[in-house]
């Protein structure tokens, strides 16, 4: 099913976070599978309708709500504020009977240290780079806060769990897309304004967000820690770059951007889906879960993405009432809208 788009829909918020939500639902089935085992279930155009009633999520959609509701009860953000919130909403999903889903060990392990009371910058996994960073940023990306305050917050709670510096850099990249598609860029622009993003940030160390997470055996300096998180995510903005200047194979994304289990190909795949499909937002979530990779998670910011272009609108009218956590994502995107 296409849904038709215009270019100028409102509820972006809701489009954004139902979908994040509908994108991790159709790659929830296909995350272990290869592409012809997809393919074969669900034919070449991968999964285009909800399964179930509810349709489950995975971890991605949970994590988001986590950060969503940690957000939006601080009573002020900035890290002290945001810090305490955010480390109890992570530890009740950590424990929650719900958390059956296939969660990250990075998360798990953090979420451990976090539990026994550990300092945030010893209990994240210091040499994570995975994409559970920016799985759950999206929420980030909606606030109407200012630049800065939106980089340090993004890059804040990925480093509760994932303390590598690429996972910092890619999750603020990931809510500046998110920005700047609320805000209406267009999603052709997004690879360049995210590399000159990525270029002005580079030697950028946020330590009032982040302390002194950067000091360990081997780092010389903050701004050479973060040099190296920036470095990632050029190198694979150019690849998408390169990917984008070709013509559509119609085949699978990963093997251009990479399979998104780290976090700047997180970013990278699911921005080649949307860019490959701009107006058919469900063609997006199906190529992002007709992957070898991280299915769930690539179609799930393909969706927060798509949807922030575009809007509610840009899904069908029916998704709504059957995804799962539909309350809170309704809650949320009323706050934000």
């Amino acid at each position: 099913m296409i849904a038709t788009v215009t270019a100028s829909t409102p509820r972006r918020a809701a489009g954004s976070l139902f979908g994040l939500a509908y994108g991790d639902a159709l790659g929830k089935p296909t995350e272990f599978l290869t592409v012809t085992e997809i393919v074969r279930r669900y034919g070449p155009a991968g999964p285009r309708e909800l399964e179930g009633d509810p349709a489950l999520v995975t971890d991605d959609t949970q994590m988001a709500l986590a950060v969503a509701w940690a957000v939006h009860d601080a009573p002020a953000l900035t890290a002290e504020a945001v810090e305490p919130l955010l480390r109890q909403r992570f530890l009740d999903w950590a424990a929650s009977p719900e958390n059956n889903r296939a969660p990250g060990m990075t998360c798990l392990r953090a979420c451990a240290e976090l539990d026994r009371g550990t300092r945030w910058q010893e209990a994240t996994v210091a040499g994570s780079k995975g994409c559970g960073a920016n799985m759950r940023v999206t929420p980030v990306g909606l606030l109407d806060v200012d630049l800065d305050t939106l980089a340090g917050l993004a890059q804040f709670q990925a480093g509760l769990t994932h303390g590598h510096p690429t996972a910092l850099a890619a999750s603020e990249l990931t809510a500046y897309a998110v920005r700047l598609l609320r805000d209406g860029a267009a999603l052709p622009e997004l690879p360049g304004l995210l590399t000159d993003r990525a270029h002005e940030q580079r030697t950028v160390y946020r330590d009032d967000w982040l302390g002194d997470l950067w000091q360990r055996p081997g780092e010389r300096s903050a701004a050479e820690f973060a040099a190296r998180g920036w470095d990632d995510c050029l190198r694979v903005l150019g690849r998408l770059e390169a990917a984008l200047a070709r013509p559509d194979d119609g085949g699978d994304p990963c093997r251009l951007t990479g399979e998104g289990w780290i976090a700047e190909e997180a970013l990278a795949t699911a921005l080649l889906c949307a860019l490959r499909h701009p107006d058919d937002p469900v063609g997006a979530l199906a190529r992002g879960a007709t992957t070898a990779g991280d299915s769930d998670s690539i179609a799930a910011l393909a969706g927060a993405f798509v949807g922030a272009a575009h809007g509610m609108a840009a899904w069908p009218a029916g998704w709504a009432d059957r995804i799962e956590y539909a309350d809170q994502l309704g809650a949320l995107a009323g706050a934000l809208d």
